[in-house]
C-alpha cells in the first residue's frame, strides 16, 4: 500500500530546525484501523438480513498464520476457500508501504534462516526461490541475506560493531558474559529449545514459572551492560522487558537460535533474510495466489459450530452488510483473546487462555530522509542500529540492501515497544507525538536528522504480539487447537510472536482442515 495523501489525514506538522526556523513535514498514521477491531469490543448491529455465502473452508484472519493456512489448503487441493480480514491488505504485522518511492516496513522486517525444526518455513523459502540445493547443500539467495555490516551499537559517544556492549567491559562484566553463555548451553542440554517451540519439557516449565529478571538476580547476573542487553533482546522480540517475560522466554531467545557468544568465543549471530519492505515481501507472495478468495474489510463477529458444519458471520465494512458464511470447516487465525471470544461454546481452557493472554503495543515510525545522515565515529552504518539506553529499539535502514553504492535518499524505520500501560496512548496521541519521540531518541546521535526529514509514516499496533509472561507456556500446553470443524492458528497460541510460530501453526491448521474435509468426503 503506497503512502497516499489520503493516508496522511493529519496533514503537515512543523518540525524545528536548528538555526533555520521551522518547516512543514507531511506525516500521518498508516497501516491499521483500530476502530475496526474495536467494533467487536463495542458491539455492532448490522442492518438488514444476512447475505448468504458458502465455501468449503473459511479462514478468519489474513496475517501470516491465515495466509499459511490458505496455502496449505490449496496445496491439498482445496480451492473453494475464503480468507477474511478486517484490514485493507493482507499480512497482519508483516505489511509495508512506500515513502518517497522507497519501500519500507510497517512492521516485521526480517526472518532468521530457519533450522530443521521449521520444515514448513524451509519449504516456503524453497517455493519462493530463496533457498535451493546446490551440490547437495542448501544455499540461500545472497541478494536477500542481510548485507554486512548487520548491526551496531551506539554507546559512550561512538558506534561499535555488534549489539553486546563489550568496548569498555571490565573483567567482572566479561566473566558474567561467559557465565551467561554457559547458562544458555546448560539450559539447552537440560531441555531441547526449538523454533517453533514444541511441547514444553519439565525443565522449561520450571523456568516458565518465574520472571526472567528474578532468575537473573538469583543466578548473580547483575552486570549493568549484560542486563541492558538482555532487556533489549526481550523488548525487541517480545515487546516487554526482563521484569515481565518469563525466564523460559529469556533463555529461549538464545537457546533456540544462535546461542549466546561471550567475547572471545567462536560463533556469530544467525544470518537473516530481509527486504526493504520487511516481511511483507513474504506476505505478499503468500497472498497473491488467493485472488478474489481474499476478502478484506471484513470484521468477523461470530463463529458457531453446527452438526454438519460451521457458520461464520462477518461484517462487510464497505457495504455495511452482514455476510453469513456456511462452511464445512473454519480456521480462526486470530489473536487468542479474539478467537476465544468469537467462538460460540468455546471450551473453558481456551476461553481462559485467551482471556489471560497479555499483549504488547508497538509503534513503528518510518522517517523519509532526503540524504544519508552524518555519522558519529566508530563502526560504519549498519542495517540494524541500536542506541544503548535509547527510548526506542533503534532503527533499520530500508536502503541497506540496495546494491547501488551511491548515497541517496533513504528511509529509517524506528521501532518502539512502549509497554502495556501505554496502550491507551496509541489512540489518544497524534501521529506527531510518535514522530517527536523518534526524533528525540535519534537526534542526539544524528543532529542533522530534523533537517533531512521529509515525510513521516506512523504505524500503531495496540495488540502487536503476545507477551510470554510467567505461566504462559504451562497455560497454553495441550490446548485443543484443532477440532473436527474449527481449528485455531495464531502465534498467540505459542505464547510469543515470531514468523516461524505463526506460519507453522497456520500451516498445520490448514492441513488439519484439509484432512477433516477428506474424511468427511
Amino acid at each position: 500500500m503506497s503512502l497516499r495523501r489520503r493516508a496522511l489525514l493529519a496533514g503537515a506538522a512543523v518540525v524545528p530546525l536548528a538555526g533555520c526556523g521551522t518547516r512543514a513535514v507531511e506525516g500521518g498514521f498508516v497501516a491499521g484501523h483500530p476502530e475496526r477491531g474495536h467494533l467487536l469490543r463495542d458491539g455492532v448491529a448490522p442492518g438488514g438480513p444476512p447475505v448468504a455465502r458458502r465455501a468449503q473452508v473459511v479462514v478468519a484472519g489474513a496475517g501470516v498464520a491465515g495466509l499459511a493456512a490458505a496455502r496449505a489448503l490449496r496445496a491439498r487441493g482445496i480451492e473453494d476457500l475464503v480468507v477474511l480480514d478486517l484490514e485493507d491488505e493482507a499480512g497482519g504485522n508483516s505489511r509495508a508501504g512506500v515513502l518517497g518511492g522507497l519501500a519500507c516496513p510497517w512492521g516485521a522486517h526480517y526472518l532468521p534462516l530457519p533450522g530443521d525444526d521449521a520444515r514448513e518455513v524451509q519449504d516456503l523459502l524453497e517455493e519462493v526461490g530463496l533457498r535451493r540445493r546446490v551440490a547437495g547443500r542448501w544455499r540461500y539467495d545472497e541478494r536477500h541475506l542481510c548485507h554486512s555490516p548487520q548491526e551496531r551499537l551506539f554507546s559512550g559517544g561512538a558506534w561499535h560493531e555488534g549489539l553486546l556492549p563489550v568496548h569498555d567491559a571490565d573483567p567482572a562484566t566479561l566473566a558474567q558474559y561467559r557465565r551467561f553463555a554457559a547458562a544458555v548451553r546448560s539450559a539447552a542440554r537440560a531441555a531441547r529449545y526449538t523454533l517453533p517451540a514444541g511441547e514444553p519439557q519439565p525443565a522449561q516449565l520450571a523456568l516458565d514459572a518465574e520472571p526472567f529478571a528474578r532468575w537473573l538476580d538469583r543466578e548473580g547476573f547483575t552486570a549493568p551492560d549484560l542486563r541492558w542487553y538482555l532487556d533489549y533482546c526481550c523488548r525487541d522480540d517480545y515487546g516487554a522487558g526482563t521484569a515481565v517475560v518469563s525466564a523460559w522466554a529469556g533463555l529461549h531467545y538464545f537457546a533456540s537460535r544462535h546461542g549466546f557468544q561471550a567475547p572471545g568465543e567462536e560463533g556469530e549471530r544467525d544470518a537473516v533474510l530481509t527486504w526493504p519492505e520487511g516481511n511483507a515481501w513474504l506476505a505478499r507472495r503468500l497472498a497473491a495466489p488467493l485472488g478474489e478468495r481474499l476478502r478484506t474489510g471484513r470484521v468477523v463477529l461470530r463463529v458457531a459450530e453446527g452438526r454438519h458444519g460451521v457458520e461464520v458471520d462477518a461484517l462487510d465494512l464497505a457495504s455495511g452488510a452482514l455476510e453469513r458464511w456456511q462452511a464445512a470447516h473454519a480456521v480462526l487465525a486470530l489473536p487468542a483473546a479474539v478467537a476465544a471470544r468469537l467462538l460460540a461454546a468455546a471450551p473453558g481452557p481456551l476461553r481462559a487462555a485467551g482471556a489471560a493472554t497479555r499483549s504488547a503495543p508497538w509503534v513503528v515510525v518510518n522517517l523519509q530522509l532526503d540524504a544519508p545522515l552524518a555519522d558519529r565515529p566508530g563502526a560504519a552504518p549498519a542495517w540494524d542500529n541500536v542506541l544503548q539506553d535509547g527510548a526506542g529499539l533503534g532503527y533499520v535502514d530500508a536502503t541497506h540492501q540496495r546494491l547501488d553504492p551511491r548515497p541517496g535518499p533513504t528511509v529509517l524505520t524506528w521501532y518502539h515497544a512502549p509497554g502495556e500501560a501505554a496502550r491507551g496512548e496509541l489512540l489518544q496521541r497524534p501521529w506527531s507525538h510518535w514522530r517527536d519521540l523518534a526524533l528525540a531518541d535519534l537526534a542526539p546521535v544524528h543532529p542533522d536528522l530534523p533537517r533531512r526529514l521529509q515525510r513521516v509514516a506512523v504505524a500503531r499496533y495496540g495488540h502487536a504480539m503476545a507477551i510470554p509472561v510467567p505461566g504462559a507456556r504451562a497455560r497454553l500446553a495441550g490446548l485443543p487447537l484443532r477440532g473436527p470443524r474449527v481449528s485455531l492458528a495464531h502465534a498467540d497460541w505459542a505464547g510469543y510472536s515470531v514468523f516461524e510460530e505463526a506460519f507453522t501453526l497456520g500451516h498445520r491448521a490448514g492441513e488439519h482442515a484439509a484432512r477433516a474435509r477428506a474424511r468427511a468426503a
